[in-house]
């Protein structure tokens, strides 16, 4: 080898060592920076003009592609489920356990205890007033419970159109670098940057949509939902939603009045079975507003037409005809069978049993219809009125139609209904959230280990000083060669 050769090589040497150096830093600098893929420094052995020396051939970003993918699916099964267990938690709450006076079970409970009780002294008017103050509780919770099931719809539709936003602009971002990523390669320029900020950005539209990431030319990527819709390929694809300022019990996608999911102008399917973005938060929300949220009101409802039923029955109150509401209205009118939707968002008391809305609570012992006070010792009606709570009878609506209940029984099974979806979602919870965890320690587990790091520098440090020695070498042989 001449000396020149050998000064080649310690040079060649030198700055591979150095381009390590700026590696392992930026592998240790980066280490908690999430989507960061771990980079190794590609050497090969110099072979130029016959010599040795050592030649670089680039910087390689590690990454496990389909553990990434893995990943990102089970993260969006974590907060699907997240959304799902969230809502039976929420409607738990609102519906309350038996235990809790407040709940709508210990509502129906004071009023079935307060009717026996004014029942024993029909005379008493403060037991009358009780009477009708704990009615009042019950028809108040249920339209509570209403108010609550459609206020995490309109939370859920809200939720959609921000993360509809925030995917579209996500989506152009990408596309974005998927340009600048081909003209980095094209002027070879190191990508691997971009490529980290790419993969952030492909993370948390993971999160939103489950996603699959196919490899294009040029280093470019492809995005398609696990449903079958496009969201990138060339072009990013633009989605559509409109937000709903309020959502009520009268409002559904089926009828046109709430939003649907849009792809480039093309509407999309939105059911947890077979939508195109199903699961994922997007997914979790949609599943809320139209699937959840709905069949929740229908329990809801099918309890508050129990109810009213129960009460307009002119064999229990004899001064009603057939068509005059009972106890308890639909918003002042009897209950219609064709117009049960949203029935527990509109239930009152009857005006005339009602004093502050200038009835009066003896009618609740001689007759809503009745035009004056009767004998104060009768308890017949009232005796009918607690008889009406008990008696079995065959529900009319709702995912119990068909079965016979008590409405103590009835409010009883949809809040066991709850509670075991509540538990069911829970458990789906615990176990997408364990995936998620396992996945992502082993992705972790091959990101930048700072131990390993520090002896990869010491190594460079060491070849660093070998090759500076070198060249010393070789400058004292040249000063001996010119002393000749």
């Amino acid at each position: 080898m001449t000396i020149s050769g050998a000064l080649s090589n310690a040079l060649s040497g030198l700055r591979a060592a150095g381009r390590g150096a700026e590696v392992v830093s930026t592998n240790i600098s980066n280490a908690l920076t999430p989507g960061y893929g771990r980079r190794i420094l590609n050497l090969s052995p110099g072979t130029s003009a016959g010599s040795g020396g050592v030649r670089i051939d680039g910087v390689i970003r590690i990454v496990d592609a389909s553990l990434a993918s893995d990943k990102r699916l089970a993260g969006a099964e974590k907060l699907h489920a997240q959304g799902a267990a969230d809502f039976f938690q929420r409607i738990e709450k609102l519906l309350g356990t038996p235990d809790l006076p407040s709940s709508i079970s210990g509502r129906l409970a004071g009023l079935e205890r307060s009717l026996i009780t004014a029942a024993s002294r029909p005379d008493a008017p403060e037991r009358l007033d009780m009477a009708l103050s704990e009615a009042q509780g019950l028809a108040t919770s249920l339209r509570s419970a209403s108010a609550g099931i459609q206020d995490a719809r309109s939370i859920a539709d809200h939720s959609i159109a921000d993360q509809v936003d925030r995917l579209n602009v996500s989506l152009q971002q990408v596309a974005s670098l998927n340009i600048q990523i081909t003209a980095a390669h094209a002027r070879g320029r190191d990508p691997l940057g971009l490529e980290d900020q790419r993969q952030q950005l492909v993370d948390s539209i993971g999160d939103m949509v489950p996603v699959r990431e196919v490899p294009r030319d040029n280093g470019q990527i492809a995005l398609y939902t696990t449903g079958g819709a496009v969201l990138l390929d060339g072009t990013a694809a633009t989605l559509g939603f409109e937000r709903s300022n309020l959502v009520t019990a009268y409002m559904s996608v089926d009828q046109g009045t709430l939003s649907g999911l849009t792809l480039n102008g093309t509407s999309l399917r939105t059911g947890s079975e077979n939508g195109q973005l199903r699961g994922g938060s997007i997914g979790a929300q949609f599943m809320i507003r139209d699937e959840l949220g709905v069949q929740a009101q229908e329990q809801l409802d099918a309890i508050a037409r129990d109810l009213v039923t129960r009460f307009q029955d002119p064999l229990v109150d004899p001064s009603l005809t057939a068509t005059d509401p009972g106890l308890f209205t639909d918003d002042g009118g009897s209950f219609d069978p064709l117009n049960e939707r949203g029935l527990s968002s509109r239930l009152e008391l009857n005006a005339a049993a009602d004093p502050e809305q200038g009835g009066a609570s003896w009618r609740l012992r001689d007759g809503l219809n009745a035009a004056v006070p009767g004998t104060v010792g009768n308890a017949g009606l009232l005796q009918n009125l607690s008889g009406a709570l008990s008696a079995p009878r065959i529900a009319s609506s709702g995912s119990f139609a068909g079965s016979t209940f008590t409405l103590s029984g009835l409010v009883t099974a949809v809040t066991s209904s709850v509670g075991t979806s509540r538990t069911i979602t829970e458990q789906e919870l615990s176990f997408a959230a364990a995936r998620f965890s396992e996945l992502t320690e082993r992705q972790l587990a091959q990101g930048v280990d700072s131990d390993e790091e520090f002896q990869r520098l010491i190594l460079i440090e060491q070849s660093y000083a070998a090759n500076a020695r070198m060249i010393e070498t070789v400058e004292e042989m040249m000063q001996t060669i010119l002393r000749l």
